[in-house]
């Protein structure tokens, strides 16, 4: 139950990942350089209140120079890029197992 739903899961991610890999695509050729949507963008615009709450919770626990050096390179990642990172992950970590010799057909 719980390798389909990270199956099922991940490939929403991974369909999420490229319609933001088109929207991005079309943006950079209207523009005419590169331009994509930084994560960080789309969670504000999301739930901008989440946001909040997740620097104020990291700033508390852990340290501000976190917050600021460390998250923030990692939220400025393409929306596209970080969906279709978590996407595989999650279909890898549901896949099927394959049997190799030596191993019994019987789960």
């Amino acid at each position: 139950m719980f390798k389909f739903l990270s199956r099922f899961i991940g490939l929403w991610l991974l369909a999420g990942a490229f319609v933001a890999f088109v929207i991005d695509g079309a943006r950079s050729i209207g523009a005419s350089r590169l331009v994509f949507m930084p994560w960080i963008e789309a969670w504000s615009a999301v739930h901008p209140g989440s946001l909040e709450r997740t620097q104020r919770v990291i700033e508390y626990n852990f340290s501000p120079w976190m917050w600021e050096s460390v998250l923030l390179k990692v939220l400025n990642a393409p929306l596209w890029l970080v969906l279709g990172v978590l996407g595989t992950v999650l279909i890898l970590t549901g896949r099927k197992r394959t049997h190799s010799i030596g191993y019994s057909s019987r789960e």
